[in-house]
């Protein structure tokens, strides 16, 4: 249906998703949501146009079509404006999909999540109630084609299992979490996340607010992850391009420890982002972010990379409903030899740190400054000792990269965009009493 001089690419996604929560052994909510559309963009003399549609009839297709069309009218000229075009990178052949998950019946999703309760309860006569317990699962197929030649299309299934569990001793009441991904629900080990969280709570009974003090810590691959989430941000060129970014005109610069490699791979299958394509369906890659402690590259997609003078890593993000943007989309650092427990006797003194809270809203990703509260154990003799809440870490990111003294061997694949490791920080203040 283009006109001559167009460009257009449609998109289309169908997913299905559903959430399982449990309370006391009942089902306290259930959804299931199928969503599908269509998402039409136009690029012409210079001007963007986009439109989307919920549904795939023909009228509505023509209309949406129109309509984007009358939008690229109204559009603001830009140089950089186009499509993505086919760049001979190879889609990854990567196994996502799971027929046993597509088939499983919704009976049996509530007893795993109904499992999983029980496993929480089970794991320690102090735990006295839980906060949440669920099971959630995604299904998703898209489909991308262009005037430029892009011919993709990626199917994925996913689910995890998750829960809060609470602690009480002495009047006083802990929390901990626990939970296990997988792409099928026969890989979810609901026992596991269920002790987990039992451990995480039990463990931070009787805690203590500590003296403030310059302190090496340890953190725990949930929180690790969570930083990385907010490194992914800043080095994506979007907000490179927009002042958002820390990292800006730092290429080929020394920002982190030596041992610091820290890479987006959506071909990671054991990832839970993981993917084949990118939103323009261009192949997705493994992008060297920062490789030995040097600023290697920023992720981009088609716009970003043109106004970069660079070219596409495959980083594209959107739904049916948006234009492109860009993102990390598997974040993970190379993990050390060590373990956790080498890792704690090499420190000798100092904190783990195994929650953080606020984190998102505690740092700035231009300055690279954060503060957040957190929780975690004490470090003694190389052991973990005595439990803390009630005190804040705060530094920079650009400090925290280049204090990192050790990465540990525990990679961990985590229901979100960036995975976990164990990481030895020196010199973070810690404020407490």
């Amino acid at each position: 249906m283009a006109h001559d001089g167009e460009q257009i690419e449609a998109v289309v996604v169908r997913g299905l998703d559903t959430e399982i929560k449990v309370y006391e052994g009942d089902i306290e909510s259930l959804s299931s949501a199928q969503s599908q559309g269509v998402g039409i963009r136009i690029i012409s003399n210079a001007r963007q146009g986009f439109a989307y549609a919920g549904t795939f009839d023909d009228d509505v297709l023509a209309e949406t079509l129109a309509d984007a069309r009358d939008n690229a009218a109204f559009g603001t000229p830009d140089e950089y404006l186009g499509l993505a075009e086919p760049d001979g990178v190879a889609k990854a052949e990567l196994d996502l999909w799971r027929d046993e998950l597509v088939g499983f019946p919704p009976d049996d999703k509530v007893a795993l999540a109904l499992e999983l309760e029980r496993a929480v309860r089970g794991a320690d006569p102090r735990i006295s109630g839980i906060e949440s317990a669920e099971y959630v699962d995604s299904v998703s197929e898209a489909a991308i084609a262009t005037t430029t030649g892009v011919r993709s299309a990626s199917r994925d299934t996913g689910c995890y299992v998750a829960t809060y569990a609470m602690a009480e001793d002495k009047g006083e009441t802990q929390t901990g979490f626990g939970f296990s991904v997988g792409r099928e629900p026969g890989a979810l080990d609901v026992v596991r996340a269920g002790t987990e969280a039992a451990e995480r709570a039990t463990r931070m009974l009787g805690a203590t607010k500590p003296s403030s003090e310059r302190v090496t810590v340890v953190l725990d691959p949930w929180v690790t992850a969570q930083f990385l989430g907010i490194l992914g941000f800043t080095l994506n060129g979007e907000s490179v391009l927009k002042g958002r970014s820390l990292f800006a005109e730092r290429l080929g610069e020394d920002v982190a420890a030596s041992m610091i490699t820290l890479v987006d791979d959506p071909t990671d299958v054991r990832a839970f982002t993981a993917t084949d394509s990118d939103g323009e369906g261009l192949a997705t890659r493994r992008n060297v972010l920062i490789d030995g402690g040097v600023l290697h590259q920023f992720v981009h997609n088609a716009y970003t990379a043109r106004r970069m003078g660079a070219t596409s890593t495959g980083s594209a993000v959107r739904g049916f409903k948006s234009t492109p943007s860009v993102g990390c989309m598997a974040t993970m650092l190379q993990p050390g030899t060590k373990s956790p427990a080498e890792l704690i006797a090499e420190v000798g003194d100092g904190v783990l740190v195994q929650e953080v809270a606020g984190l998102h809203s505690g740092v700035n990703p231009i300055s690279g400054d954060f503060s957040t509260g957190a929780e975690g154990l004490r470090i003694r003799g190389g052991s973990v000792a005595e439990p803390l809440r009630e005190f804040t870490i705060a530094s920079t990111l650009q400090r925290m990269l280049k204090d990192v003294t050790a990465v540990g061997n525990d990679l961990e694949f985590l229901p979100m965009s960036a995975a976990g490791v164990s990481v030895v920080i020196r010199d973070v203040t810690l404020s407490g009493a």
